[in-house]
């Protein structure tokens, strides 16, 4: 039988997927010799098999037992004794960090008696039914599922009576009124008294936290964070130290940098006479970590050298919680610290910098979503606005949006299409669904450690916390500042993360720095945030295997992609070219009656496709150039069935003679399932002239650029290929039109034919296709979608949700690849494409190629290059550097 139960002498910071992040580094912390609680880990192995088979596993009972008496030898007391008790506390700790959303129940072993034995041995009444009421609390709405707001209720009504607004002013007497208050709440909510025994509320807690793996809440996190839900979560019992024991107690929580800005000095938060969760919580504004040197110097200097040595050991950002009982410094936690995306470059170069870690390594420490985050617009702070407040910038960005008070509210208007600004005096786990479908979250209460900005900082999403001028009344719906300004649910207010300050109304926003030097208009070494991305990207790509290339369809944004780094198109799509105006032009091509008519179109047609290929090559000058021939089926250039038939039915006799052929070639290519029907290599083969008319007009503009000392480099790819007879009858033609207009031209330009593999039965025949095809440049969305059975459009509103739920995937396909199944096609195509044709090109150009996750995935299938949308180039062109860094270190997982 495997073991289930390590004493935190026994585990180590290599140890996350058996004893969770949380047990591990515990571990890690007692190895180096750091005040650290004594306690022991249930590990992740046991969490599985109680929530697979509803039951502890056998022999989980007599290891804790074990592991418990040998904590109660070390510390000289019995669990729950009534003369002098010891306490401990049940965490969770799974191997990624989640914040708040799993449960944490404190002072463990309490009860009616043992609270005099405590109260004794502390020489501290009030402390005593203090820590009781907590547990009664804590015990209640963790444990016992009550509602927790009856007991905050209670709290609020006993500083009612007393007069006051602060817990502090509570005294002992106070506070045993609030136990039997607690202890009422549970007899009617369950109708069992609290129970007193300390094993019992020791295994309860224990399942309590197992069970909190699939809390609603929980299921969201792993879900927006893309952390696999088969993991199961550790659980650490603690010797409890006390931070509320007095004004010369408290507890915090501190970062070895700041994780906003990512600048070296002392961040965090500390709160007197305090457990952890009045920290985390926001319940009471805390003071700066600096205060600590004034309030205990002793602690305070101790504190500093234990975050250098985690900081160095670690070899990066480390947040750390903490406690001081009476003078002494206790260590509850440490982690590789949540951070911005601003903040994961900085680290990463000044680590370098320091010689902690080498470029290869920093490259691992940041990601394309981060840089993807960095490239979003900011306030335009020269504009004229009116400022409402400033509290703590908690994570950075701009965020504007109608301000709502509640997280179903914040829900509930996102789904309509509203930007909402999540406005609370402090979050709370539960909040997760409406911070999620927010634009930023605003709070009146709390730190930079608190609830809404570690879990706001983890997603990227913009956060203002402790904007402790404004008065929020969510049952108004409104909050007022200290200007006497009035915000009411639905007026629009704007959230600088970056400065903490709030505005009202929509404020102007501006590029982002980082995107003015991909621009190439800003100097990198004119902004210390732009110097660690040039340098991170100057590595990648010096790193990487992988090309990167851009989807695009104009000169302008193919210029812009190349100052994004693209090293040239992956995906020129034609179809874009006949939108605007040229759409009646189609119109002409498809109710053309006869060769004739027909010809007139194609030539009207050819000169415009020309010119925009003509702008193309200008701008990817020297690079290749992938033109998709025409791809969607026809009757996307025609007016909707529907409409046009109403129309003409509402006409009656004064139809136009046009719109009734309108409505006569709208039915003739009707088709119940177009994206399976007369579309891509079908339509050339189908249509004389199509794509004659496009390969000529690319050929024509290929020679235009070399006589005017242009060097363009066109590859023709042919779309929807199934059968090799299929690109061998289109590549016949395609060879003709180019030999033609090189004779007429006198200009010959090397011109590569190949096709997309967004077909399975292409991908498994890939062996033949590339007998006639120089280059395969997978369609991932086609081939998502006819892999999976999928019609995009209806499948993702529909019932996706509720796959992701039941774990059918972790994320849309359409999103990231899915390397099981669809991967699997594009592997094989890649292997029997290249047996045939050793020197064949491969790239993909469904936006796939700009996911962080594909790219990791493409580059270990052998592809030579990715194709995403400019703005995402940067993104890819890091990930692949990453990607190649990744295989040669064994990199680990960022989270």
């Amino acid at each position: 039988m495997p073991k289930l139960v390590y004493d935190f002498t026994e585990g180590n910071k290599d140890m996350k997927d058996l004893l969770g992040g949380k047990g591990a580094n515990l571990a890690e912390m007692t190895n180096l010799g750091l005040p650290v609680p004594p306690g022991f880990t249930i590990t992740t192995d046991a969490c599985r098999h109680y929530l697979q088979h509803g039951s502890l596993p056998d022999g989980l009972a007599a290891e804790v037992t074990e592991h418990l008496t040998g904590l109660e030898d070390k510390m000289g007391r019995r669990l729950g004794d009534h003369a002098d008790p010891l306490l401990v506390s049940v965490r969770s700790g799974a191997k990624f960090s989640m914040p708040g959303m799993m449960e944490t129940v404190l002072n463990i072993g309490l009860s009616d008696e043992s609270v005099h034995g405590l109260a004794k041995q502390a020489g501290n009444e009030r402390f005593a039914w203090d820590s009781y009421r907590r547990l009664i609390q804590m015990f209640g709405k963790t444990v016992l599922d009550i509602d927790g707001d009856l007991f905050e209720h209670a709290i609020d009504a006993a500083k009612h009576a007393k007069g006051t607004r602060s817990d502090l002013d509570l005294d002992a007497g106070d506070l045993q009124g609030l136990v039997e208050t607690f202890k009422g709440i549970v007899k009617d909510s369950t109708g069992r008294d609290f129970p007193q025994d300390p094993r019992e509320q020791m295994d309860l807690a224990i399942m309590a936290v197992f069970d909190s793996w699939n809390a609603d809440r929980a299921i969201l996190y792993r879900r927006q964070e893309r952390i696999p839900a088969d993991l199961g979560t550790a659980v650490n019992v603690v010797a409890m130290v006390f931070g509320n024991l007095g004004m010369d107690s408290g507890t915090g929580v501190a970062f070895t940098r700041d994780p906003g800005s990512g600048q070296q000095g002392v961040y965090g938060d500390y709160l007197q006479n305090a457990q952890g969760e009045d920290v985390v919580a926001g319940i009471r504004n805390t003071v700066p970590l600096q205060d600590l040197e004034r309030i205990d110097a002793k602690s305070y200097g101790e504190l500093m050298q234990i975050m250098q040595t985690l900081e160095n050991h670690y070899k990066d950002l480390c947040d750390i919680e903490f406690t001081i009982e009476r003078g002494k410094l206790w260590m509850l936690q440490t982690r590789v610290g949540k951070r911005t995306a601003a903040a994961a470059f900085r680290i990463a170069t000044q680590l370098v910098d320091q010689g902690l870690i080498d470029t290869d390594e920093a490259l691992t420490r940041v990601t394309g979503g981060q840089l993807a985050q960095l490239m979003f617009p900011r306030f335009d702070a020269s504009s004229d606005v009116t400022k409402i407040t400033t509290g703590v910038s908690a994570s950075p960005g701009a965020a504007v949006g109608k301000a709502v008070f509640d997280s179903a509210s914040a829900v509930e208007w996102a789904e309509r299409g509203e930007h909402v600004i999540l406005v609370r005096r402090e979050t709370n786990p539960d909040d997760l669904h409406g911070m999620i479908a927010a634009q930023g979250i605003l709070t009146s209460r709390g730190g930079k450690t608190s609830h809404a900005a570690v879990v706001a900082r983890g997603m990227g999403k913009t956060c203002v916390c402790g904007a402790d001028e404004l008065e929020v009344d969510s049952v108004s719906r409104r909050f007022t500042s200290a200007r006497g300004v009035t915000v009411a649910e639905g007026d629009v207010i704007s959230i600088d993360g970056t400065s903490g300050t709030v505005y009202l109304g929509e404020v102007p926003v501006v590029a982002s720095p980082v995107v003015e030097y991909f621009e190439g208009s800003l100097d990198p070494g004119s902004d210390e945030l732009v110097a660690a991305v040039h340098r991170l990207m100057t590595h990648a790509d010096g790193r990487r295997r992988l090309g990167v290339r851009a989807n695009s369809d104009t000169g302008e944004d193919s210029a812009r992609a190349v100052r994004f780094g693209a090293q040239g198109i992956g995906l020129c799509r034609t179809e874009h070219m006949f939108l605007g105006e040229r759409r009646q032009l189609v119109e002409r091509l498809i109710l053309a009656e006869d060769e004739a008519a027909r010809r007139s179109a194609l030539d009207a047609l050819e000169p415009l496709q020309r010119g925009d290929f003509v702008e193309i090559f200008k701008a990817m000058d020297g690079l290749p150039t992938t033109i998709r021939l025409l791809d969607p089926p026809l009757h996307e250039f025609l007016p909707d069935l529907t409409e046009l038939s109403v129309k003409v039915a509402l006409a009656g006799d004064g139809a136009t003679e046009q719109d009734r052929k309108l409505l006569e070639a709208v039915r003739r290519l009707h088709e119940e399932n177009p994206m399976l029907g007369l579309r891509g290599v079908r339509l050339g083969l189908v249509i004389p002239g199509l794509y004659e008319m496009q390969v000529r007009a690319i050929a024509h503009a290929a020679a235009d650029r070399v006589r005017r000392g242009g060097d363009p480099r066109p590859e023709i790819m042919i779309p929807l290929v199934g059968a090799v007879q299929e690109l061998e009858a289109a590549r016949d033609e395609t060879e003709k039109v180019l030999a033609q207009v090189a004779e007429e031209t006198g200009t010959s330009v090397h011109t590569l034919i190949g096709t997309m593999i967004e077909v399975p039965r292409a991908a498994l025949t890939a062996g033949q296709i590339a007998q006639a095809a120089e280059f395969f440049s997978f369609g991932t969305n086609d081939l998502t979608q006819m892999g999976w059975g999928f019609s995009r459009d209806d499948v993702e509103g529909s019932f996706f949700s509720r796959y992701i739920d039941l774990g059918v995937f972790g994320v849309s396909p359409f999103e990231t690849l899915d390397a099981d199944g669809i991967g699997r096609l594009v592997r094989i195509a890649v292997a029997e494409g290249r047996a045939t044709r050793p020197d064949l090109k491969i790239g993909v150009c469904g936006e796939h190629g700009g996911d962080p996750d594909s790219v990791h995935f493409f580059h270990s299938a052998g592809l030579d290059y990715v194709s995403c949308s400019p703005f995402r180039v940067p993104v890819a062109r890091l990930e692949a550097g990453r990607a190649a860094v990744m295989e040669t270190t064994g990199g680990s997982d960022s989270r």
